[in-house]
């Protein structure tokens, strides 16, 4: 009995250590583009063009009804939001800028417009904090530039 739990136990942490393997900077590359496109999806339902469409702006004065903002304003700040940081989020520019502001909204569209969502809510914030929380990878520009940073600083 005692033989099969230690080999329970080593099996175990076999697979412990190849799953503590995975690299960061593929996780933080999937958590990049993959949240990004979920905003960018967002954010092309509410423009025609580059202008804001009609139904965005009925939404935001009808159903999400945001405290303290013009629903004109919440409508085009969404919109220009949901293109930009997704955007930055790809190529890993401002990346934890980023993430910070896409949490923000996830936070007051959590609280304010849809709170039953949380399951979907809580799994782009889990994307967003691990970019927030351990930077892009090193697919990225933050990478690229933060290293010739490092390189061009006197010894």
């Amino acid at each position: 009995m005692e033989l099969q739990a230690a080999r329970e136990m080593n099996l175990i942490a076999a697979i412990t250590d190849r799953l503590n393997r995975i690299p960061h900077d593929a996780l933080a590359l999937l958590a990049r583009v993959s949240i990004a496109a979920v905003f960018w999806q967002s954010g092309q339902t509410k423009v025609d063009g580059w202008s804001v469409n009609d139904s965005a702006l009925y939404l935001f004065e009808n159903e999400y009804r945001l405290p303290l903002i013009d629903p004109w304003l919440a409508a085009h700040m969404a919109a220009t939001a949901e293109h930009l940081f997704p955007l930055l989020l790809v190529i890993g520019l401002a990346s934890r800028l980023s993430a910070l502001a896409l949490l923000g909204m996830t936070a007051v569209i959590e609280i304010f417009v849809y709170p039953a969502a949380w399951p979907t809510h809580g799994t782009w914030a889990a994307c967003l904090l691990l970019i927030v929380a351990r930077g892009p990878g090193l697919i990225s520009l933050d990478h690229w530039l933060l290293t010739r940073a490092r390189s061009a600083r006197p010894a």
